[in-house]
């Protein structure tokens, strides 16, 4: 055995994936959920599962309260998911103080691809490219003026730390970089705890690419390819593919070869996604470095056949990697729509309440990791990522009619959610050409304008559930 016990430190989908491998490799789990959480899917699923508190929130981030859990039921691993505590460097150096296994990279790593301007200097001293732009936190309005004239307009101001696009500004001006300036630095010290901003380089257009990798404890790195990210809203991730079809074969095995040297430049190990910025000219550019296992890792599994969450626990306990990058093998395409509780017409307002009706699709090609399920309660706490669709098909047109028709299947009712709006980007001509990129959801307001697919009246549902009780169906 890996492990004798792994308490996995997260809720939702995530939860029950990680709950998932954890029992293909035979290794009991622990969930912990919060007093909102105590009728999801992943709590029934572990083997046993503990409420931390207090609130909808402080349990899932106190990582003292989580560690002492973990070694007071005989825990020896931990794995953190996505979001919370995933990309917090003190949670892995707790546990290994208290000998308990973090399933993902070290504490050192954490910290230094979360400081994006660290990062950033990393990868300009290993020779991976990186936008122009500052190498230090902006703390004089003038120094930001006379580098943003030199690279020229549009620039961007990132927060040195966080991410989800949060303390990210456009300037298209001077004037409008000052203003950048003020509003991004007040963005990051609420969101992040520092109000340090830096400066890059805005690319227009771009396509969002970042490519996977896998990194064990004796010095083995492979990329498991690559994902195109690039329709977002707000910097939010909605659909993601693999492989991308702005990539030739050459370019891939380029930018492939410098997201391992990217990894091996941090000492990196575990899972991790080294992201870039790709121009319309095919120039790409370091991004940032992602520490920890990603929302659409399903599609990369879906094409080269290879479980990331059962390989980072092989790593964690210290197994080589098996796979070389001769090994690693692409089958077909894959999308995943991630499917949230919101309401696209209402400028995407989360929406959460009870799911009265729920039918997942099915049938050759489709998969479904989800944390939803008739009358659950969605509560309001927690992003709003309620289930990821992913199919796959030998071909992208295959692909694009498979999701097509499984968001036609599906049927959640209770609440809004963005399978309407995501049906509508799954029939639009220029997505089904790949003709998209980071601007393709601004740029296409008429997305927004559907009725409610596959969601009948109330009194149509009563009606045909009356007709199937009298035929007796």
């Amino acid at each position: 055995m890996l492990f004798k016990k792994v308490l996995v430190a997260n809720r939702g989908e995530i939860a029950s994936r990680i709950i998932r491998a954890c029992r293909e490799l035979d290794i009991p789990t622990v969930a912990i959920y919060s007093e909102a959480d105590a009728t999801s899917l992943y709590v029934k699923k572990a083997d046993e599962a503990y409420m931390v508190g207090p609130g909808p929130i402080e349990g899932y981030l106190n990582i003292h309260r989580i560690v002492d859990l973990a070694k007071r039921v005989g825990v020896d691993a931990i794995h953190p998911g996505y979001g919370f505590l995933a990309e917090n460097p003190r949670f892995p150096l707790l546990c290994e103080r208290r000998g308990i296994t973090f399933i993902g990279p070290g504490s050192r790593t954490i910290a230094e691809m979360g400081d994006k301007i660290m990062a950033r200097k990393m990868m300009k001293r290993a020779g991976i490219p990186v936008l122009p732009g500052t190498d230090e936190p902006i703390r004089d309005t003038d120094v930001a003026l006379r580098m943003a004239r030199k690279i020229g307009f549009p620039v961007m101001v990132k927060a040195a730390g966080g991410g989800g696009g949060r303390g990210l500004r456009v300037a298209n001006s001077p004037e409008e970089l000052k203003e950048a300036i003020r509003v991004a630095q007040k963005e990051s010290k609420l969101a992040f705890g520092v109000s340090d901003v830096f400066l890059e380089k805005y690319i227009e257009r771009p396509h969002h690419i970042e490519f996977q990798i896998l990194a064990d404890k004796h010095g083995n790195i492979v990329h498991l390819g690559e994902r195109d990210c690039s329709i977002q809203r707000r910097h939010q991730k909605l659909i993601e593919i693999a492989p991308s079809l702005i990539l030739d074969e050459r370019l891939r095995q380029k930018m492939g070869r410098t997201a391992v040297k990217a990894a091996r430049t941090t000492g990196y190990t575990n899972a991790g996604t080294v992201e870039f910025l790709v121009d319309k000219k095919k120039n790409f550019y370091f991004l940032e470095m992602n520490t920890r296992i990603q929302v659409e890792h399903p599609v990369t599994e879906e094409i080269t056949g290879i479980d990331l969450v059962k390989k980072q626990i092989e790593i964690a306990a210290g197994k080589r990697l098996g796979l070389r990058q001769k090994d690693i093998r692409f089958n077909g395409y894959a999308i995943e729509c991630r499917i949230n509780a919101e309401d696209p017409k209402n400028n995407f307002a989360p929406n959460s309440g009870r799911v009265t009706a729920y039918y997942s699709p099915g049938g050759i090609g489709v998969r479904i990791d989800g944390a939803i399920y008739k009358d659950y309660v969605i509560p309001p706490y927690y992003d709003s990522l309620i289930v990821k669709l992913i199919v796959k098909g030998s071909t992208w047109e295959e692909a694009v009619i498979r999701m097509d028709r499984s968001l036609e299947e599906f049927v959640i009712r209770g609440i809004r959610t963005t399978i309407p709006f995501l049906r509508n980007i799954m029939d639009d001509r220029d997505f089904r050409k790949g003709r998209f990129d980071t601007t393709y959801i601004d740029r296409k307001p008429e997305l927004l304008r559907y009725s409610e697919y596959g969601e009948p009246t109330d009194l149509v549902a009563a009606i045909s559930a009356a007709i199937a009780a009298y035929h007796g169906f």
